[in-house]
């Protein structure tokens, strides 16, 4: 007999997390949980659920302790570090059941032992879901949907997204810098989507893709018979944006003739058609966006002054992704589940090893150039993972740029601390011992590289078995 849901608890619209790498039992459970009325989402690795945390703001997660890389404690933490009123429920075996009390006593809401009955599994969901007010549909939920498609965990992005959260609710024009990749467009779209004028339109366009003879006229528009060819009137970006934002991609680009001319509209805050005798007015916040140094291409003149103070009244710089290491898994298993719908395969996730060499990779296209990665990846995967072939054979892309000797020095000393905890099991004493370091000098190595001995440890059950 399946069980009743009590009544008072809205099962339609909780949503619910479950990660496991045992496939079967995350089918079952997802099954389960979708007969009893809740909405379910799942994930293999922990790095994939911390990416559908990220996207999907679910409001209870239910997690295996052991899991492959980071395992489910580990999970925890990075879960109570950006989303603490998110419930956690461990999935324990008997040999886990120390670690399960241990999380406890650090927030867990609770843990089940497996095999577990159906009745006292719904009856945990249920006390999680009534007992925590701040479910994520109300931490996050609308609060949080204007950053859709943006996935970090790491506090230099964190510090951005706070700072364009803020200036989105005015209508200070906002000069996105940061190198080609990085995701500038992205983040000028989850400003508009997190402003006032939300609901009008985002008109986007890349000032140093144009011709000039062409860039007037699509910005300003242009009257019937203004030059050879203008058969008809055409509206410019600008009218077409009126009343939401309009976002200037690399602004850097866009020559001085020009520069005269936005500077005039943004003054005005009128448009003229090219031909036309009157000007029209418009209603438009601009945001714009650089990857070159402005500041320079204003000492050799070939920017304007006055323009740059108009455009950068708010400076938002995006890291490069070598900058945000620890974003790179999470944004990997996002691509990969926005991938699997278009190649429409079984690809659950990447293998831990993977991830591994992702994490470390010189990555001089930035997020573009992980996407177009992970997109190789998922075109030739046959398997349920995506497996290291398969990474190293799409990261064999001649780079454009080379590593410095600073990090080249610093890809191999995590790398090589990696494959000593590897190998020793996670102790620190045989692994410093082997390194030919003190402990001391050791642990301080490990904490530059934000590596744990725990996260290379394996838990014995009572038969000295690993549980998996």
């Amino acid at each position: 007999m399946k069980p009743a849901l009590k009544p008072g608890l809205k099962s339609d619209a909780a949503h619910v997390l479950v990660i496991d790498d045992d496939l079967d039992l995350l089918r079952l459970l997802s099954m389960r949980l979708n007969s009893w009325g809740f909405r379910v989402s799942t994930a293999a690795s922990a790095e994939e659920g911390l990416a559908r945390i990220a996207v999907e703001a679910p409001q209870l997660v239910l997690s295996d302790i052991r899991l492959p890389g980071k395992d489910g404690l580990a999970l925890f933490d990075e879960i109570r570090s950006t989303r603490p009123t998110l419930p956690v429920i461990l999935l324990t075996a008997h040999g886990t059941i120390p670690d399960a009390v241990q999380a406890m006593s650090r927030g867990v809401f609770g843990y089940l032992t497996k095999p577990f009955e159906s009745k006292i599994l719904l009856e945990k969901i249920e006390q999680a879901l009534q007992l925590s007010p701040l479910s994520a549909g109300r931490e996050t939920g609308n609060g949080e949907a204007w950053r859709e498609g943006i996935v970090f965990r790491s506090s230099c992005m964190a510090e951005v997204m706070e700072e364009a959260r803020v200036v989105a609710a005015s209508d200070a024009s906002v000069l996105i810098r940061g190198e080609s990749g990085t995701g500038k467009e992205v983040l000028a779209r989850a400003i508009h989507r997190a402003s006032p004028r939300a609901r009008a339109p985002f008109v986007a366009i890349n000032c140093g893709a144009i011709p000039e003879q062409l860039l007037e006229s699509e910005l300003f528009g242009h009257a019937r018979g203004a030059f050879t060819g203008a058969a008809g009137a055409h509206v410019g970006l600008f009218q077409t944006a009126d009343g939401g934002t309009l976002f200037l991609d690399e602004i850097g680009d866009m020559p001085l003739a020009l520069q005269v001319k936005l500077l005039r509209v943004l003054q005005d805050r009128a448009v003229r058609p090219v031909g036309a005798t009157r000007a029209e007015p418009v209603d438009v916040r601009v945001l714009s966006a650089t990857h070159r140094d402005l500041e320079a291409a204003m000492a050799e003149g070939l920017f304007r002054e006055d323009l740059y103070y108009r455009l950068d009244v708010v400076t938002l710089t995006l890291p490069r992704l070598d900058e945000r290491r620890e974003d790179i898994p999470l944004l990997a298993a996002y691509f990969v589940q926005e991938l699997v719908r278009k190649y429409k395969k079984g690809i659950t996730g990447i293998a831990p090893e993977a991830l591994e060499v992702l994490a470390s990779a010189a990555w001089p296209g930035n997020v573009r150039q992980l996407y177009n990665v992970v997109e190789q990846s998922c075109a030739l995967a046959t398997t349920p993972l995506i497996s290291l072939t398969l990474i190293q054979r799409a990261l064999r892309v001649p780079s454009i740029e080379a590593l410095s000797y600073a990090e080249a020095k610093q890809r191999f000393e995590r790398n090589y601390l990696v494959q000593l905890l590897k190998l020793t099991d996670g102790s620190v004493a045989d692994a410093a011992r082997i390194a030919e370091r003190n402990r001391t000098e050791f642990y301080r190595l490990l904490q530059k590289h934000e590596l744990t001995p725990d996260m290379f440890r394996s838990v014995p059950d009572s038969t000295g078995v690993a549980d998996r």
